[in-house]
């Protein structure tokens, strides 16, 4: 007599809970599909922090119209979570950004999570933390990470790590290996950040990347050359400051497009500074520069400083300059959206600074 089939094994309740609560996952806006034109126009005939954005997106397009300057974008924060993935790496596609300083967050537990086929889910009910913990499932603010997946990014990480060479890198040179190792056939989801920007030449720097999953990944890569009494590789933050300053001194005139504050805002800007201490004292302060961000000056948590104080450091303009308190997922995709359709990234030359470091 023929043996019964086995049935399958029934899903547990912990899964099936697991299952229900990342059941929506994240859709990133599409800049291209919208046109932030019109809604730009109406808040510049407003005020508080309509007007504020509206001359955010003027500068933003005066920039993109400057042949002259370099435009870097700044990312902290998790608006890659929480929808806005396309908006940056469509800029990178549009020729609108030449250089990126980011949060380790922004590109490696956001972006290269998702260039690895993973997802970010929309948190539509919010049990108990702890709950959320039972089930290894990260919570930012309204949005759901599979704390499973992201550790399956540490040990890609920690792979990656183990098949260059084994010597110092700055994060640039650490992300351009990700980026062409995607490129190679290993990304599960295309037009990532990463591979989008290692294709279009443009550099991007992570000045506190070991705060992120690459840590994670990175320290295993460590751990277990060391047990081996093998070399292993280093990240060089120095060498970050270092490339990124190279890379103000072959810009000349710049603009920076900031998504919150932080270490990324704080990095990019003091470039001019570091160009200085190394004796060029013809350095232009950063021309344009934009901030959108939702903290609070009054007890330094602006990351010290408004855009106008940065002028006191030497290292901002105050011609064109726009501070914008507002939460960036509600305003910086209509702001990217009104200067895709204007169209002056259209006639960029392609700065390509990843040449630099060739």
């Amino acid at each position: 007599m023929a043996a019964s089939p086995k049935k399958p094994a029934a899903k547990k309740p912990r899964d099936n809970r697991k299952a229900e609560l990342l059941a929506t996952p994240i859709e990133h806006i599409d800049v291209k599909a919208i046109d932030g034109r019109a809604i730009v126009e109406a808040w510049r005939k407003m005020s508080f922090s309509s007007r504020d954005a509206a001359r955010a997106a003027e500068i933003l397009n005066m920039a993109l119209a400057d042949k002259d300057c370099s435009v870097w974008l700044t990312l902290a924060g998790s608006t890659s979570a929480g929808g806005c993935m396309h908006v940056w790496r469509d800029m990178v596609e549009m020729n609108m950004v030449d250089a990126i300083v980011a949060t380790g967050a922004s590109i490696i537990d956001m972006d290269f999570l998702e260039a690895l086929g993973f997802k970010h889910y929309q948190a539509r009910e919010i049990p108990d933390d702890n709950t959320l913990r039972s089930l290894y499932i990260d919570r930012i603010y309204d949005t759901y990470i599979d704390e499973e997946e992201l550790q399956a990014v540490d040990h890609t990480i920690a792979r990656i790590a183990d098949a260059l060479e084994p010597r110092p890198y700055s994060s640039r040179a650490f992300i351009w290996e990700l980026g062409k190792w995607l490129a190679a056939g290993n990304a599960k989801k295309p037009g990532s950040l990463i591979q989008t920007a290692y294709e279009k030449g443009v550099p991007i720097f992570c000045p506190a990347f070991t705060d992120s999953s690459a840590g994670f990944g990175l320290v295993k890569h460590q751990v277990h050359r060391m047990k081996a009494k093998k070399p292993y590789l280093t990240i060089d933050a120095v060498a970050d400051f270092r490339e990124l300053t190279d890379i103000k001194l072959a810009a000349g005139t710049t603009g920076l497009f900031m998504i919150g504050g932080g270490v990324p805002k704080n990095f990019a800007q003091d470039t001019v500074v570091c160009a200085e201490i190394l004796g060029h004292e013809d350095v232009e302060m950063h021309k344009y520069a934009v901030q959108i961000t939702v903290a609070d000056v009054r007890d330094g948590a602006c990351s010290s400083s408004t855009l106008k104080e940065a002028a006191s450091w030497g290292k901002v303009e105050t011609t064109y300059e726009q501070m914008v308190f507002a939460e960036a997922t509600t305003v910086a995709p209509v702001i990217v959206s009104d200067a895709c359709h204007r169209g002056h990234w259209k006639k960029r030359k392609a700065r390509n600074w990843a040449k630099l470091f060739a």
